[in-house]
């Protein structure tokens, strides 16, 4: 299931709007303000952002600046009660993808929501596929080049979070907390093995994965465009 970051201090709207986008068939991680979004944007591995602007201790824009260090690839959503052109372009220049001003009709949010994801391609039928290569989440199978790859359930949950942002350097925290859990007492030595194990079974000629030495781990897609 797809995995949204949502930042709004209202408790209410942000209820609300956590609650339609849950109906929608997402998991929703609800933050109070851009500090708290942050951090756990930082901790655990999210398909999109949904940002109030007007927020205590982070505001809206200074916190998609900060995640643009990180990633510039997610597909980012503000919300705002400001409409004039220079509230708009100091967002767009912050980073941010689209704007929904309040109040919220939930039937346009979950429209923009959806159009974002597609302009990101980001896949919401549980499946990715690649010219050779097929991951299945639902029957969590590998297939490659008309061969299936034997993954442990781990091993395939990490590789269908690389290559479902291909390009983005996932640290080994972010990983951990979500394969593993936040409760979970495993190191970064578990995601190091797990790595490895993949490189030896999942070679395709569609992507490798590559360490970000440092950083954390990142599938690349090979002869893309």
């Amino acid at each position: 299931m797809l995995k949204i970051l949502l930042a709004e201090d209202e408790p209410h709207l942000r209820a609300a709007i956590a609650k339609s986008l849950t109906n929608e068939g997402y998991v929703v991680l609800e933050c109070f303000d851009g500090r708290n979004a942050l951090e756990t944007f930082n901790k655990q591995f999210v398909d999109m952002i949904i940002t109030d602007i007007m927020m205590p201790r982070l505001d809206g824009n200074q916190f998609v600046l900060e995640v643009r260090k990180i990633n510039k690839e997610i597909p980012i959503l503000m919300l705002t009660a400001l409409e004039t052109i220079g509230d708009k372009e100091k967002g767009f220049n912050s980073g941010t993808d689209d704007y929904l001003v309040k109040p919220i009709v939930f039937k346009e949010l979950h429209l923009r929501v959806k159009a974002l994801m597609r302009r990101y391609k980001i896949n919401s039928e549980n499946k990715i596929e690649l010219p050779n290569t097929l991951l299945c989440f639902n029957s969590q199978t590998l297939v490659i080049s008309g061969v299936t790859i034997d993954l442990t359930k781990k091993e395939f949950l990490l590789l269908y979070k690389l290559l479902a942002s291909p390009n983005t350097i996932f640290s080994r925290e972010q990983l951990l907390n979500e394969i593993w859990g936040l409760s979970s007492e495993s190191t970064d030595r578990t995601i190091d093995t797990h790595i490895s194990g993949l490189k030896k079974k999942a070679i395709s000629p569609d992507f490798e994965i590559l360490t970000a030495w440092g950083l954390g781990y990142k599938a690349v897609l090979k002869n893309a465009k």
